[in-house]
């Protein structure tokens, strides 16, 4: 059985739904121990990957910033070098400086924007990632323990 970690939860969950309940024993049912035990395997094996999807993301908004940050410096390069060549004439130089330092706003403006963008996409699908890996161990932790607590149970009536 492959699948995603919601797939295999809702794998052990329909188990112990459909679980055989133990006579005069509540809410107490029968699952086999193999299978889930190789759900919780599978759980286990996937979730690294769902972890390393999350360091890709935070990689790939490294280099989102890395390269706004390349995209400025090279505008800002430009804008001086346009800079420097119009330094013959006053009338000129004034309007390059200008031009140089809006060039040089708008690269800074650019910058912020793609750094304000990566960051918030890489914590938006960050904050995804965690909450379903919380909440994936949260009903991994709830399914052992009832599964603990039915063996405990049945080793009792044994």
């Amino acid at each position: 059985m492959a699948g995603g970690v919601e797939e295999l939860i809702n794998s052990l969950y329909e188990m112990v739904q459909d679980a055989w309940m133990i006579p005069l024993g509540g809410d107490k049912c029968i699952i086999e121990k193999e299978k889930v035990l190789d759900i919780l395997d599978e759980v286990i094996a996937v979730l690294p990957n769902d972890l390393k999807m999350a360091r890709d993301i935070v990689e790939k908004r490294n280099d989102v910033i890395l390269s706004g940050k390349r995209e400025s410096e090279a505008i800002r390069r430009q804008a001086e070098e346009q800079a420097r060549a119009m330094l013959s004439e006053s009338e000129i130089v004034q309007e390059a400086r200008k031009k140089a330092n809006d060039i040089i706003t708008a690269a800074r403006t650019r910058s912020q924007e793609l750094r304000k963008a990566a960051n918030d996409y890489c914590e938006d699908s960050l904050k995804r990632t965690e909450e379903a890996v919380a909440k994936a161990l949260d009903e991994i932790k709830t399914s052992r323990q009832e599964f603990r607590n039915a063996a405990i149970k049945a080793a009792k009536q044994d």
